[in-house]
């Protein structure tokens, strides 16, 4: 699927082949670590499920050093629980430590919306404006995945219009951990629906340059997400799951 706002293609290599400088490719590990992290956060590796490092290696089809260098770096950003002498395994979802992310999430997020009001560019506009539209018209094809991508960069954008790099840093961190719930909680029946239109009300905020309204507004947007997964993970089923 293509959109109005998405960058044209770029203009086709003239330099002959053999003049061309290869790229290196991306290490093997870190490779691996983006598969995984998609694998872990889309459900396709469910909570607590044993990360068998010969079977991921053939998956993967890697050896097993790029592989445990991977699963140590997914350790490191919450979504993997590292077992001496035993298989890792992919991080349960935890709700109470759910709860106190959200939290910090909607503290950083809100707080960067109101400086966004203020900071954001004409050009940061356009490419927010851009983004909505994309959203609606994936949350009307349903295409989940491809939507939860432009999500995750619309509230991206929003904190780097802050123009605060400590802020930055800080959301990054907060944003990987979370990935694996937020998608989760798009999947709850009527919440996909309602965060288009919240996302809407947002921009709408932000266009009016109105801080105080864009930042009560990622208060109740990040709030609500939060309670929609600490509601299904009290679910008989995600107990059993995670």
């Amino acid at each position: 699927m293509t959109f109005e706002n998405d960058p044209p293609d770029a203009a086709p290599d003239t330099v002959p082949a053999r003049r061309r400088r290869a790229v290196p490719p991306p290490p093997l590990a870190d490779m691996a670590v983006d598969r995984l992290r998609d694998m872990i956060i889309y459900g396709e590796l469910a909570p607590s499920a044993r990360l068998i490092e010969p079977e991921l290696s053939d998956k993967l089809g890697i050896s097993r050093t790029p592989l445990r260098e991977a699963l140590k770096l997914l350790a490191a950003d919450g979504l993997v629980m590292l077992r001496p002498n035993r298989n890792a395994i992919v991080a349960p979802l935890d709700a109470a430590e759910l709860t106190h992310l959200f939290e910090a999430e909607g503290c950083i997020e809100s707080f960067a919306a109101r400086l966004a009001a203020e900071r954001m560019t004409a050009a940061d506009l356009r490419r927010l404006r851009g983004f909505q539209e994309k959203i609606e018209a994936l949350q009307g094809a349903g295409a989940l995945e491809e939507y939860f991508a432009i999500n995750q960069k619309i509230h991206r954008l929003i904190v780097s219009s802050a123009k605060n790099p400590a802020l930055v840093e800080a959301h990054d961190r907060l944003l990987g951990r979370l990935a694996r719930a937020r998608y989760f909680a798009l999947g709850a029946q009527g919440r996909w629906k309602e965060s288009v239109l919240e996302h809407r009300e947002i921009l709408a905020a932000l266009e009016a340059r109105d801080g105080a309204t864009a930042e009560h507004l990622f208060v109740h947007h990040v709030g609500r997400t939060g309670e929609v997964v600490a509601a299904a993970c009290a679910s008989p089923r995600a107990r059993r799951a995670g």
